[in-house]
């Protein structure tokens, strides 16, 4: 699949999240690569935003949101887990699109032991559809299963390591629009989108 490009990023926030929709996330860790379908997301706008991280400026916590787009903002929350945005416009902006969940496509067994998780069936084989759901159906579950950590802030989205590529086509593919989760202020703002029937969604 085609890596997408810095010009993808560039571009209006709100299409930007919409449009991260079926495509798919890559990690390569020693050469085995992980990947998951982008199912779910939500975007921050910045100054317009007071749910954004940026709302209030520049922050030595936020100054990778301000870079130009194309590049991963990974932050830790509540003492205890990391969540990975995708930094969105031109340098300076402050705006991202949190990836809030994943559809396992490669790399099962090694999501599962990233998230420390155990089976005991077929001697270790494929995980079963339960296992597979629960896996990255929510954004600090698909930064463990991808071992994306604060040194991961940064990161350039055109690179090797951590990238975005070309997915399935969304046209015939109903999205849907609601507010945001887990947050204070700006809750009125339905900038939540997901793709309709997924079962991998992180809350419905």
């Amino acid at each position: 699949m085609t890596k997408l490009p810095r010009s993808f990023y560039l571009r209006p926030t709100l299409i930007v999240a919409k449009d991260l929709l079926g495509k798919h996330f890559i990690r390569i860790i020693k050469g085995k690569k992980l990947e998951g379908r982008i199912v779910e997301v939500e975007a921050y706008l910045g100054e317009k935003d007071p749910a954004s991280h940026t709302y209030r400026g520049r922050t030595q916590r936020n100054e990778v949101m301000f870079k130009k787009g194309g590049h991963l903002y990974v932050y830790f929350t509540y003492g205890m887990h990391f969540c990975a945005n995708v930094v969105t416009e031109a340098e300076g902006i402050g705006h991202a699109v949190l990836i809030r969940a994943l559809e396992p496509v490669a790399g099962t067994e090694t999501m599962m032991k990233n998230r420390r998780t155990t089976r005991q069936n077929d001697g270790g084989q494929a995980a079963n559809e339960t296992e597979k759901r629960m896996l990255t159906n929510g954004p600090a579950k698909l930064c463990q299963a991808f071992g994306i950590v604060r040194a991961h802030n940064g990161v350039d989205l055109t690179g090797d390591e951590i990238f975005i590529t070309e997915g399935e086509p969304t046209q015939d593919m109903k999205i849907l629009a609601t507010t945001r989760v887990g947050i204070k202020n700006g809750r009125e703002k339905k900038w939540r989108f997901y793709l309709a029937g997924s079962s991998f969604i992180s809350k419905k």
